[in-house]
């Protein structure tokens, strides 16, 4: 990793920047597959899962299906749709789930559980003057889908941190779209993990199809309304893609990153440890330490070689250490200032007095406070979400709650007193943008007209 000593703050945007990539091409591809999945359906995803994975899937139409002499579309999709995973294929798969990873699952769910059940709003209902009376509602959003990646590392925490929020918000609809291996099974613990949660459909689907799928809808997968979870580039710009055509999505995506500041009161084994947690999530992936000396720097950066000899995911941990940089701030307050320039998704305060460092922080996903208090901990069994903004995005952006499975209404009722108090005012600034139907509807209400 780079050592950068005492940076002046005209290299700080530098410093910031993260990895970009080039994806003219994946979009070009992605809109040809959303456009594909929006004009032929289940037998598109079909064909689409066939040249992408090599898995052939058998369709049955849904006039066949309705022929069967069944009017319910749960059971229409029950029958005709081969991405749905059977209650047989879930079991299975749960019986595969050793009691221990069954036991770390049960923990760290009841902790998000918790944590999450206490963002439950409130009711919010003020007179602002006498006879006007403004209530704000929030109310569950009623279908949402749930992307979960696959390949080596089935992200199985990340449903977690989903499904279990959209439960205690109280989705009517929880999907769940995650692709099989190689063998044509979703792995175990994602599956195991679905079933603690409650989610109600599962499909064996990845990739740009299965946003297109949330999206679009089929003959046999009805659509949502939010589509949540992570993904590699081609998922990631189909969710942003089908924001334009009125789908939501949880939050915009890139690589994953930590930040740690460091002082001498750190331990240097930790704080590597802390980097190449972060490392192995990908070669895109980005992790800089801002220290107070050189000394720790050097210290670090020896460790962090040390430890990386032994990881199973060495290559990918050195790709992303590439893009990656050690900084020396001998500056505490300039330190703190980088740090809320740099909006890590990720920020590890290992420093004597962490929370007074930690109340001056104005952007960052997920704070982690202290030498005890690893990123790994907020990955999976804190209780905080680790759906987390990145490329900056939390100067704005927050990370996934309660809230973010849940939309609100707000509501006004106003009295004849209430609009006589309030009618002069409405008039002269709905007249003031020339807008004066606004005003009339004031005006024939009070006899004005």
């Amino acid at each position: 990793m780079e050592i950068i000593i005492n940076p002046e703050k005209r290299l700080w945007k530098g410093l910031c920047k993260r990895a970009e990539t080039e994806d003219s091409v994946i979009e070009a591809r992605v809109r040809a597959i959303l456009d594909r999945v929006r004009a032929g359906g289940d037998v598109a995803l079909a064909e689409i899962t066939r040249e992408v994975e090599g898995r052939n899937m058998d369709i049955v139409c849904k006039a066949e299906a309705q022929l069967s002499g069944t009017d319910n579309q749960d059971d229409i999709c029950q029958q005709v749709n081969p991405f749905l995973v059977s209650s047989e294929e879930i079991s299975a798969a749960s019986e595969s789930v050793s009691d221990e990873l069954k036991t770390a699952i049960a923990q760290a769910a009841a902790n998000i559980r918790a944590f999450h059940a206490a963002q439950k709003p409130a009711r919010v209902e003020v007179e602002t003057v006498p006879g006007v009376r403004c209530v704000r509602r929030s109310l569950p959003i009623e279908r949402v889908g749930l992307y979960i990646p696959g390949g080596s590392a089935p992200l199985f925490s990340t449903l977690l941190m989903l499904a279990i929020p959209a439960k205690i918000a109280g989705c009517r609809d929880i999907m769940l779209c995650t692709p099989a291996g190689r063998d044509g099974k979703v792995a175990p613990a994602v599956l195991y993990a679905a079933s603690v949660c409650g989610v109600d459909k599962i499909y064996s689907l990845g990739g740009a199809q299965a946003i297109a799928a949330m999206a679009f809808g089929t003959e046999t997968i009805a659509p949502v309304s939010k589509i949540f979870g992570p993904g590699n580039r081609y998922v990631t710009k189909a969710k942003q893609m089908v924001t334009a055509l009125g789908v939501a999505i949880d939050m915009p995506a890139g690589p994953s990153e930590v930040m740690v500041l460091a002082d001498e009161s750190a331990n240097v084994g930790f704080v590597a440890s802390d980097l190449l947690s972060q490392a192995e999530h990908g070669p895109d992936s980005q992790a800089i330490l801002v220290c107070k000396s050189e000394a720790i720097a050097t210290k670090v950066e020896a460790e962090v070689t040390r430890q990386m000899a032994l990881l199973p995911r060495r290559d990918i941990a050195t790709k992303a250490l590439e893009n990656s940089c050690i900084v020396v701030m001998e500056d505490h307050n300039q330190a703190i200032a980088f740090a809320n320039a740099y909006a890590s998704e990720h920020l590890i305060i290992s420093t004597r007095d962490p929370w007074t460092i930690a109340e001056r922080i104005t952007a960052a996903g997920s704070v982690f406070i202290g030498n005890y208090s690893p990123e790994s901990a907020g990955d999976y069994a804190s209780g905080t979400n680790h759906t987390l903004p990145t490329m900056g995005l939390s100067r704005a952006w927050s990370g996934i709650g309660l809230d973010s499975f849940m939309h609100s209404i707000t509501y006004q009722e106003l009295t004849r007193e209430g609009l006589e108090s309030l009618g002069e005012t409405i008039t002269t600034m709905a007249e003031a943008e020339g807008l004066d139907a606004h005003a009339a509807a004031v005006k024939y209400r009070l006899g004005n007209i």
